[in-house]
This record gives structure tokens, sequence and C-alpha cells, in this order.
């Protein structure tokens, strides 16, 4: 065979071995990751859906059959579940809640807030707020370290592997044979791979990477399915994220503000907001605002059970005395929760991620640390036996 015949052959193997998989991994992880934001674009659509048919004073059920008739795909399966459920009879509250996984949560419970109230549209600034789009970089960066440790925590374990089964015990055999003391670090680093620490770690690290990934790829469909109303883990572990829980008062204060500049009672604004944040924690807060309320209290003195900070307090006493109502006076605020909670999700982010490459590095450098003490070693013995 030729040089050229292969060389050809030896590309062509590369090609299908190597790169074929790798260009479908990574079109494949690239699909999943964008997955949250295709339902999240959905939903905004569906929004704009609902303004258009309010705008044009039509009903909104014939409006979604009647945009079910386009067959579009872009749409998604889950709104032509939404539009057989309405088609069957049920109203768009009925048919959101059989639908659960078609709009995020707090949309949903949102839309169903408006359907109670008897106007949609007053609800549909609310509902755009929940739905604003994290900073190109924060998913960017997100994306892409998650790639990386997708793809490089796998070849680590089998890295680690292949060295356990072959390669150190054949330097341990060569060193016992000629009698070498090897080093003490060298000794503790081989005990660890015998133990299988080592693979174990990375393994432990890989497997929450890709349960992580799962949830984020699942969204509020996926998570649901551990979430008990009597046990509401989920929700407290969302609460005590610093990051959603600015996004849960950002829910709030925004429904809030919208319900009393439509002039629903401070009562039933207080429970329909705390309703549209879908998170119980968030609910129970809002009773103790109920309870205050019933007391007697101001709204503005009543909202400091809801947040521990105090600053929704003086926010919503000072959009009290503003013109031009409460979502407009409350506006900046809810974009600075947004600027600051996308600031600590892209911290937590790079912290989490860059601190697993490292982790994954420290592992990698003392296995090699390890191997290149008993190379010396090696040599070392060979040189004096010269």
């Amino acid at each position: 065979m030729t040089d050229l015949a292969q060389g050809f052959l030896a590309f062509l193997c590369y090609g299908i071995f190597i790169l074929l998989p790798g260009g479908a991994f990574s079109v494949l992880l690239h699909y999943l990751l964008s997955l949250p934001m295709q339902r999240r674009d959905r939903a905004r659509f569906f929004l704009d859906l609902l303004e258009t048919a309010l705008e044009r004073g039509q009903a909104i059920e014939p409006a979604i059959l009647s945009a079910a008739e386009s067959r579009d795909l872009a749409m998604g399966v889950r709104f032509y579940m939404l539009a057989a459920q309405i088609e069957d009879g049920a109203k768009l509250g009925e048919a959101l809640a059989k639908t659960p996984s078609f709009l995020p949560p707090q949309v949903t419970a949102m839309l169903q807030a408006g359907e109670k109230l008897g106007d949609l549209k007053k609800v549909l600034p609310a509902c755009r707020e929940v739905l604003r789009v994290s900073p190109d970089t924060l998913r960017t960066t997100t994306h892409y370290m998650v790639a990386i440790l997708l793809i490089f925590a796998p070849i680590a374990i089998g890295l680690i592997t292949l060295l356990t089964l072959f390669v150190i015990p054949k330097f341990k055999e060569v060193a016992a044979g000629m009698g070498i003391q090897v080093w003490p670090f060298t000794t503790f680093v081989f005990a660890l791979n015998d133990a299988h620490v080592l693979i174990g770690l990375e393994a432990v690290l890989f497997l929450g990477l890709v349960l992580v990934t799962v949830f984020y790829i699942g969204g509020p469909g996926l998570m649901r399915h551990f979430q008990y109303r009597s046990l509401a883990v989920v929700d407290w572990i969302a609460w005590h994220v610093p990051w959603k829980q600015k996004k849960l008062l950002r829910s709030f204060s925004a429904m809030l503000a919208v319900l009393l500049d439509g002039g629903v009672p401070e009562a039933e604004a207080v429970r329909l907001a705390g309703e549209s944040t879908a998170n119980e924690i968030c609910r129970r807060r809002t009773r103790r605002v109920l309870a205050a309320l019933a007391g007697g209290v101001k709204l503005d003195d009543a909202v400091r059970t809801f947040d521990d900070t105090g600053e929704f307090h003086w926010r919503l006493a000072n959009a009290i005395h503003a013109r031009g109502g409460f979502l407009e006076a409350l506006h900046g605020w809810h974009a600075a929760l947004d600027a600051k909670a996308y600031q600590e999700e892209e911290a937590a982010t790079h912290i989490v991620t860059s601190g697993l490459v490292i982790l994954n590095g420290v592992v990698v450098a003392l296995i090699a640390t390890a191997m290149f003490g008993m190379l010396v070693m090696l040599l070392r013995r060979m040189v004096e036996s010269t």
C-alpha cells in the first residue's frame, strides 16, 4: 500500500471515529442546552398571541384554536396539547393547569390570576417581567463551561482507569523488582488510586454535573416532579439561592404592582401576587402579609414580612406617592433586581465551573507527579547501576 493510500485511510478513520462522533455530540449538546431558551421563546410568542387577540377584541380561546390550525412546528407540541384541551371545552386557566409544562409555573399562575380578575391584559406586563432573557454572556459562559466539563470529565475517568489497570501496576512491579524505595508522596497517591478514591471523585463530579445539566434542560416541568406541597424542598432551595430569591421577589413585586394599578383590593392583590410566584415559601410569606393587613397594618409596612432586607418596604412606600402607577414607579427596582441576579448567577457559574476545572487539574497533577517521581527513582537506580 502506498504512502498516499495509507494517509487517506488514516484520515478516513480519523474522520469516522473521532470527528463524526465529536461533531454529532456537539450538535446534540447544543440542541439540549438551547431547549430552555426555546421554551422561553415559545412562552413569549404565546403572550404576544394573547396580547394581539385582546387588542383586537377577540376571545382568547378561539384565537388559540385559530393559531393551532397553522400547524407550525415552531410553536411546540405542548401548544397543540393546550389547544386540544381548549377544543374539548376547557377555559384558558383550566387548559394551562392540564398542560403544566407549556409555560413557566409563574407565568401560568399569573395568567390564571388574570382570568379570575376578568382582565388578562393587566397581568401581561408582569408575565413579561418573568420572561426577561438573561444576558448572552451568561448563557454563553454557562453553556461553554458545561460542554467542556461534560467532555473532559469522562476523558479524565477513562485515563485514570487505564493508568490504574495497566500503567501503575507495571511501575510497581519494576520498582519492586529493582528494590526501589519510592517517594512517600508517590506511595500516598498510589494508595488513593488503589482505593479508587480518585476515580470515585471524578465519577461523583461527573454525575453531579450531569444531574445539574438534566435539571437545567428539563426546566420547571422536570422540577415539579420533586416538589411536594407539604415538603417544599425545591421551593426552599430556590428561595435560598440568592439570584433566584431576587427573581421571585421581582415576580411578586411586579404582579402586585400590576394588580394595584388595576384597582384590585390590597388583600386580594397580595394573595394573587403570592400565588403568581408558584413558590410555596413565597405563599407562606404572603400569608404573613395578609395577616398583617387583617390586623390593620398598612401595605408598605405589611410587606416587611415578605422581604427580610426591608428594601421592598421603602420601595413600595415611595411608589405609593409616585405618579404613573406602581409598576412604573417600581420598574427601576425590578431592573436592578434583574441586574443583581444575573451578576450573582454569572459569578456563581464562573466559580463553580472554574473550581471543577481546577479540581480535575489537581487530580491529574497528583497522578502525573507520582508517576514522574517513580520514573525519577527508576532512572536514578539505572544510572547508579551502570
